[in-house]
């Protein structure tokens, strides 16, 4: 009987250790950025995905992108490109690189690393000495860009 709760606890334990998130410091990019395998080993959830992506206090992808699908929402940006038809031109991996850290794959672009932690200034006060405070977090979970990943795939023309 304890071999067999013992046996029980490793295997639940190995399945923890597998599907644990990628750690904003482990992604492996492609050579152009992409990220090919998911943060997280679980789809995303485009409903969870849209809320993010027009919530001022997460993601607030309509205050660079203009998206037909979410006019609803007021003040669309015009900083980024349209996202209408986002799934089309760019892969899951892509996407999923882009929204992650889009410098990995446009150098030079203006758009927030939402998967990173380190190897940035953060600017003013406010965010100063915040590391000596306790980790810093990336602005999204890996869950969270995972939802982002499986909405933008529902833009299609």
């Amino acid at each position: 009987m304890k071999r067999i709760m013992t046996a029980t606890a490793v295997s639940v334990f190995a399945t923890m250790v597998v599907a644990a998130d990628v750690s904003p410091d482990e992604v492996e990019y492609s050579e152009y950025g992409a990220i090919e395998t998911s943060l997280t080993g679980a789809p995303g959830n485009p409903v969870f995905g849209k809320e993010i992506m027009v919530a001022r206090g997460k993601g607030n992808c309509i205050a660079c992108h203009q998206v037909t699908a979410l006019e609803e929402y007021p003040f669309h940006g015009e900083v980024g490109p349209t996202l209408d038809g986002v799934a089309e031109r760019w892969s899951e991996a892509e996407l999923r690189g882009i929204v992650a850290n889009a410098k990995m794959t446009y150098d030079g672009t203006i758009m927030p690393a939402f998967y990173k932690v380190s190897g940035f200034t953060r600017p003013g006060n406010a965010f100063t000495g915040k590391a000596a405070e306790g980790p810093l977090e990336p602005l999204l979970t890996a869950q969270e860009i995972e939802d982002v990943v499986a909405y933008l795939q529902t833009l299609s023309e």
